[in-house]
């Protein structure tokens, strides 16, 4: 992507050193780049659209309403309502290193679109289920389909090639789709009310989650948790959070597994493997390196 922001740099005019703002449009979508090369606080910046903003270099501090105010960093994202005000300083921002970020503006109604065939396949029950990206802002920092998605699409939009707006409508559509996913995932992972402990989907995350040391958790037995048939709660847990139920599974053991780490540097890593809910040390080191790109020994020589 550096290669086309230097094509992008080479185009552009540069007529003010605060939130310079270049827009590249598509069919239901538009690219807004701003790049700040000087330090200022308290930028403004409202759209009449829904937005997801990305950040490309540099550092901003942000301030939303309903929002504690925080840090954004390049591969982080915000996903902001219509007409919601973001507040920002640049502390770090200069001439010769400036702060560029892009906000992805996406039609209302290709939102709806996709929501409502997105909420027609997730597993929450109907009183639940009305999801959509264009209700409230959320600050997504580790979220690597997100990243990648918006990588492509940045890619696709400042390279004129002739199919540019069929891959843009596409990538747009699977980007609103992953965003209603993490959307349904975090109201189900932190449901502090109970809201979601009724559903079917709501009381596995919630069972695995009390069970995370048990060896005998599968797939099968989950889906009679459920009581569904195991192709349809496969389906059905993927369409809704993103991620099928074995790799949740492992995911929560391996953040149990470095929680463990962290307190007790003593334990071996087979007994790391099988305190969380492992029964096998080399497919736990597999999924380990494959969650966090380190083996669980480096993650221990790291602390």
């Amino acid at each position: 992507m550096s290669q086309l922001l230097k094509k992008h740099i080479t185009k552009r005019k540069l007529t003010t050193l605060v939130e310079n703002r270049t827009t590249y449009s598509a069919d239901y979508t538009e690219l807004n780049i701003y790049e700040t090369h000087a330090y200022a606080q308290e930028v403004s910046l409202k759209f009449d659209f829904p937005i997801i903003a990305s950040m490309l270099c540099g550092k901003k501090i942000m301030h939303i309403e309903g929002m504690p105010s925080f840090d954004f960093f390049p591969g982080e994202s915000v996903v902001m309502p219509t007409n919601m005000e973001m507040v920002i300083d640049f502390p770090l921002a200069t001439q010769n290193a400036p702060t560029r970020c892009l906000a992805l503006g996406i039609d209302s109604d290709k939102i709806k679109e996709v929501a409502s065939r997105f909420n027609q396949r997730v597993a929450i029950e109907a009183e639940n289920n009305d999801w959509s990206i264009d209700t409230s802002a959320s600050h997504l920092t580790n979220n690597k389909e997100v990243s990648v998605l918006i990588e492509r699409l940045v890619y696709t939009f400042l390279d004129n090639c002739q199919s540019k707006d069929v891959l843009l409508d596409l990538m747009i559509q699977e980007l609103i789709v992953r965003l209603l996913q993490t959307k349904a995932k975090n109201s189900i992972l932190n449901d502090c009310n109970g809201v979601f402990t009724d559903t079917r989907i709501g009381m596995v995350v919630k069972y695995i989650k009390d069970n995370l040391t048990n060896k005998n958790i599968t797939v099968d037995f989950l889906a009679n948790k459920a009581y569904m048939s195991t192709s349809n709660f496969h389906k059905k847990f993927k369409n809704t959070l993103g991620v099928s139920p074995i790799d949740y599974l492992n995911a929560e053991k391996i953040k149990f597994a470095k929680r463990l780490i962290k307190q007790n540097k003593k334990l071996l890593i087979s007994e790391i493997a099988f305190k969380s809910g492992f029964n096998n040390v080399s497919y736990f080191n597999r999924q380990f390196k494959k969650l966090e790109m380190m083996t669980p020994q480096q993650f221990k020589l790291s602390i």
